[in-house]
């Protein structure tokens, strides 16, 4: 066919003859027999002892064909052999000019199955292949393929458009990745997003991929931060800049100092991952945090976008948040304020980077986000005294009671507070990790109490994929609450269904808490919410099959008719004891 004609064209350039050569012969001559011996012995294996040997093997029946196969597959092991061999010999010019006198003879045989593996070897091998080469390989979607990753760089770093198409489907995989954690049904407050280590993260398929892609490429490494920038600001999405940490430090990982030095935000990135592996920013990595933004020259602003979409990480704002936390606490024991910690106002300095990210990458005007005095003067120490009415509360519990009876719960909230959740980024999220942490604690007083704030808060950010995530998982400690009628209705209709309609990623979120806590549930509630969530006609798959999962669920534990009558009716009241969990 043609596509041998093409395959085995390269043979004449290179002076050896080829079934069309033979063809020719026969067509030609009066003795066929006597022609093709001839053509045997100009063009068989030129070695003297052989002469005796092949007669012998076709006695035993070994095709011809066979024995040169073997010889030739012996021969092209060697051959790889010595290509990796002179890569390495030499000095660097003389090895080079020897493996370019190899490619120019050999390319034209590119096509044959049996030489390609040692073209490619010669390719691979060489750091700069001739950009006519490079050419026809790029036009040809077989040979294209077949590339080592060596010689796909070199094509890549003056195709970002080719680059492009190769990067993008591993991007795409990679958020699905995230998305399908945030989502899955695995609910549990042991494991949840942020538990997987930053080096276990970094071990993922599509980080592993893009770095071998990369490898001390610096040219590529930029053109994949390009693509994570544009993506970052066409989507919203945070999860990008995950992956731009997470790529930095696995070139750190495998010290590939080559890129890893002209990253002015390596030693920052790889300070901060160290704090996002404690999840806990302590005092003296604290210091280096702030030597490095304070570090920040005139004229060298712009790295500021990319430490912002650093901070911009979750698993950043994770750490920093969970850290903010934990500092108010140790202030209430102190009596201290929150504008006389320095360590506080560094954290919400990192903060406020990252929640800037976005804005500041889209207008490119390089300089820190204010702070807002009164994040510092009023809301912090708002939840300082939710902290406080805590202990009090606590306390007041353990006292004995004189005439005035138990001392109630405060339920109202501050409207200073309700306010700062609704207009300011960094208070609504320091304010939704309080919640969270005081879910953790199975303070319910205090997480009904605060509940109603996350009605309205700013950009929605109570409805986020991450912090219902995270909410879902701390409310499996809460789980003995839901049995009755008021924490289910101040947590379902007074905060998720209030969003369920307009928002499909709450619809699905409760539906995944439902799922995993529905035994608990007081059964008529269950069933009236199982009626306020069903799908509409807008409802996306994963809703439909959610509800679907539910429904067979609860069918599997209605108790039967038979089983109800059976109830004795003379029920004795079991005695409550208080269980250890729930201090």
């Amino acid at each position: 066919g043609p596509g041998q004609a093409e395959m085995y064209a390269g043979l004449q350039e290179l002076g050896v003859a080829n079934g069309e050569d033979l063809k020719e012969t026969l067509t030609n001559c009066t003795e066929p027999l006597k022609a093709i011996e001839q053509f045997q012995t100009e063009n068989g294996v030129l070695l003297p002892s052989l002469q005796y040997a092949l007669p012998f093997l076709d006695l035993h029946g070994t095709p011809r064909l066979e024995f040169h196969q073997s010889v030739f597959d012996e021969l092209r092991e060697k051959l790889l052999e010595r290509v990796s061999a002179i890569a390495l010999e030499g000095k660097v010019e003389e090895r080079y000019k020897k493996l370019e006198d190899l490619l120019e003879k050999s390319f034209s045989l590119v096509k044959m199955p049996s030489i390609q593996p040692v073209v490619m070897c010669v390719m691979k091998h060489l750091p700069k292949v001739p950009e006519k080469k490079l050419k026809l390989v790029m036009a040809d979607k077989d040979l294209y393929k077949a590339c080592a990753v060596e010689v796909k760089r070199q094509i890549w770093q003056d195709n970002q458009a080719l680059f492009g198409d190769e990067v993008s489907p591993l991007l795409k995989q990679y958020i699905l990745e995230k998305e399908n954690i945030l989502f899955s049904n695995d609910i549990s407050f042991l494991q949840n997003f942020f538990s997987p280590s930053p080096k276990t993260r970094r071990q993922g398929e599509v980080v592993q991929k893009l770095t071998q892609m990369i490898g001390k490429n610096v040219k590529l490494y930029d053109m994949v931060l390009q693509f994570l920038r544009t993506l970052f600001l066409r989507t919203r999405n945070v999860h990008y800049c995950t992956l731009r940490a997470e790529l930095l430090m696995s070139l750190h990982d495998l010290e590939i100092s080559d890129i890893c030095t002209v990253d002015p935000c390596h030693k920052f990135t790889w300070c901060l991952d160290a704090c996002i592996r404690e999840k806990f920013v302590d005092n003296k990595r604290a210091r280096e945090l702030q030597g490095f933004l304070d570090g920040v020259k005139k004229g060298q602003e712009q790295v500021l976008g990319d430490l912002s979409m650093i901070l911009c990480d979750p698993f950043a704002i994770n750490t920093l948040a969970l850290s903010t936390i934990r500092h108010l606490q140790d202030l209430v024991g102190q009596d201290t304020l929150p504008r006389e910690s320095p360590d506080l106002l560094l954290l919400l300095r990192m903060l406020s980077l990252g929640q800037g990210a976005w804005d500041m990458i889209d207008s490119q005007v390089f300089k820190e986000p204010k702070m807002e005095a009164e994040l510092i003067t009023r809301f912090l120490p708002l939840l300082m005294s939710f902290v406080v009415d805590d202990h009090t509360f606590t306390v007041d519990q353990k006292l004995p009671s004189e005439e005035k009876g138990p001392i109630p719960y405060p339920s109202t909230i501050p409207e200073a507070f309700t306010k700062f959740m609704q207009e300011n980024r960094i208070a609504c999220e320091i304010g939704l990790y309080y919640i969270l942490h005081i879910t953790k604690q199975r303070n319910k007083n205090a997480f009904l109490r605060l509940l109603p704030a996350l009605v309205e808060t700013f950009s929605d950010l109570a409805f986020s994929d991450i912090f219902l995530h995270l909410l879902s998982g701390n409310l499996t400690l809460l789980s003995d609450e839901f049995a009755l009628e008021e924490f289910c209705t101040s947590l379902f209709d007074g905060f998720f269904l209030t969003a369920c309609s307009r928002k499909e990623n709450v619809h699905r979120h409760v539906l995944r808490l439902l799922l995993h806590l529905h035994h608990k549930v007081a059964p008529a509630k269950l069933e009236s919410l199982q009626k306020a969530l069903e799908p509409t006609k807008q409802s996306g798959e994963a809703v439909k099959e959610l509800h679907n999962q539910l429904s067979e669920k609860l069918e599997l534990h209605k108790p039967s008719p038979a089983e109800v009558t059976e109830t004795p009716s003379m029920e004795l009241p079991l005695p409550t004891v208080p269980t250890p969990a729930s201090r």
